[in-house]
């Protein structure tokens, strides 16, 4: 069987359920295609900065965005960034893997991580600023992977 999910969402509890779905599905032995775009792509950013020639306003949304799995909020009672930390607590007590843990799981089990060009293109994203192991393509390559899917999600 194939899933796919497309991570349309930077947040970091959005994030969390995205990977966690994806690692069970992969675990239970399906193929799993995650399709990144807009916001979510701040998930698979490199955390430290990555110097690259870029117009105003492609640097400004570089600046303005979280930089990584590490840097995103949440959703709902974010609180300035105390919320994801207090999230982050909780899950460290309760023996949760962490956002970056799950996206190693998911290259373990090779989930295909796709980053979206057109989404990248308007957000001044490079390819260089982002995580190794991904691939990179358009909505067409997503929607062929779709196509194959018994379960497509959009998170």
């Amino acid at each position: 069987m194939k899933k796919t999910i497309i991570v349309f969402s930077g947040d970091l509890d959005r994030a969390m359920a995205a990977f966690i779905i994806a690692n069970g599905a992969a675990a239970m032995g399906d193929d799993v295609t995650m399709f990144f775009t807009f916001w979510g792509l701040n998930i698979l950013r490199k955390p430290e900065k990555v110097k690259v020639k870029k117009g105003f306003l492609q640097a400004m949304f570089g600046w303005m965005m979280p930089r990584g799995a590490g840097k995103l909020g949440l959703s709902k009672m974010n609180f300035g960034g105390m919320g994801a930390s207090m999230m982050k607590s909780v899950m460290k007590q309760k023996n949760v893997a962490t956002l970056p843990e799950l996206i190693a799981t998911a290259k373990e089990q090779e989930i295909k991580m796709i980053a979206c060009t057109m989404s990248m293109d308007v957000m001044g994203i490079t390819e260089e600023e982002m995580i190794d192991g991904l691939e990179f393509a358009g909505v067409a390559t997503y929607l062929g992977e779709a196509d194959e899917a018994n379960v497509n999600l959009f998170i």
